[in-house]
């Protein structure tokens, strides 16, 4: 029998995925964190990124890109508060890379009065968010 670890991530507007995971992979602020059923106690900060979850009876990952938020671990229980969560085949190509080119421009345009760290946040999300999308094609071709 597979072992298994219930796993919730949810956004300020929704919860996206509740269910049993044989395994979570997480867009840690030093690199991916992968947890397995029993794991130790944690909690830390994620960046934005792509979660990868391996639902049991599932051949591929279930994918979900979050913003960044906080990931708390218990050897029984998964729970991922994010600023935004959104399903992989959710995602928006157009929009992101319009983000993206946004957020490029107002970096670039050093005479205006640009506030440089939200652009960079915002650079942050639609790159993980266009990372997202093409990680869910190269799974699903």
């Amino acid at each position: 029998m597979v072992m298994t670890v219930h796993c919730d991530v949810v956004s300020a507007e929704e919860s996206i995925f509740s269910g049993l995971v044989e395994i979570g992979i997480f867009p840690g602020e030093s690199g991916e964190l992968g947890i397995l059923p029993h794991h130790t106690p944690l909690l830390t900060r994620i960046k934005p990124g792509t979660i990868r979850l391996r639902v049991p009876d599932q051949s591929e990952f279930e994918l979900v890109y979050v913003s960044g938020g906080m990931l708390e671990v218990q050897p029984d229980m998964i729970t991922v508060l994010a600023d935004t969560a959104i399903r992989a085949h959710d995602l928006d190509e157009a929009k992101a890379l319009d983000a993206k080119k946004r957020a490029e421009e107002a970096l670039a345009n050093r005479q205006t009065d640009v506030d440089y760290a939200a652009a960079e946040a915002e650079l942050a999300q639609a790159i993980a968010q266009l990372h997202a999308i093409q990680h869910l094609r190269k799974v699903t071709h």
